[in-house]
């Protein structure tokens, strides 16, 4: 006679592979999670400062053509003006040409958004300056319909802040004066405790702007003691 399972064994070892799978797979999804946010991350900063060099071979260094301007003006009935947005304009001439853009397009509050070819996108964070930037390594509408426009409960999770001041030298745009586009670092001490903790922009306890920086430091890879579970 051959030995085999009985229903209550054969039950009861799916029923432990079931146990296991539940407390693996949610590890192994966000392994996967922080490795294409890490690899897109890593990608874009070097695509956009490439972009930044491009532009300063056709129109000379940065400093000079680089601009804090405003999104798009409103007509009478509170909807953005196709054609009006100055940062629109800049972007256009400086940057796009030496971008792979999937398509652009002008949202309701006056700010611009632009599609990469894999699915990422950049964003005007506010249709007041230019000099902010929001970086989404996913799909950008699912990040907003799930957290919103306000970038702080979004930071550092589905999207990501940059700051492109190159021309400013005052001791607040230290990290970022003469540089392309930075993660945002503005008022850092310096300090890799303080990319945590700083009361305005902290990545645990401001708005977590500097979240971006966080990651960078540490060489572009999600660090251990990361605060979130981020998404793309």
């Amino acid at each position: 006679m051959k030995n085999a399972f009985t229903l209550a064994e054969v039950l009861i070892t799916l029923g432990i592979i079931g146990i296991i799978a539940s407390m693996t797979l949610p590890v192994l999804i966000q392994k996967n999670n922080n490795r294409i946010v890490e690899t897109r991350l890593m990608k874009f900063y070097s695509v956009a400062n490439q972009a930044v060099k491009m532009a300063e071979s056709a129109y000379g260094d940065k400093k000079y053509w680089w601009d804090d301007l405003q999104g798009s003006e409103f007509d009478e009935e509170g909807n953005p003006i196709t054609g009006s947005s100055e940062a629109e304009k800049w972007f256009n001439k400086y940057l796009k040409p030496y971008m792979k853009i999937k398509k652009q397009e002008t949202l309701s509050d006056g700010t611009f958004i632009v599609y990469f070819l894999d699915g990422s996108a950049l964003k005007l964070l506010q249709n007041t300056i230019s000099r902010d930037w929001a970086y989404y390594p996913g799909n950008p509408d699912k990040c907003i319909k799930q957290y919103g426009t306000i970038d702080s409960k979004s930071n550092g999770i589905c999207s990501f802040a940059f700051n492109f001041v190159p021309a400013t030298d005052t001791a607040n745009w230290k990290y970022h004066y003469n540089k392309g586009i930075e993660p945002y670092k503005y008022a850092w001490d310096g300090t890799y405790k303080k990319l945590y903790t700083a009361a305005d922009y902290g990545c645990k306890n401001g708005n977590r702007r500097y979240c971006t920086a966080v990651i960078q430091v540490n060489g572009w890879k999600i660090p251990d003691d990361y605060p979130y579970k981020v998404s793309y």
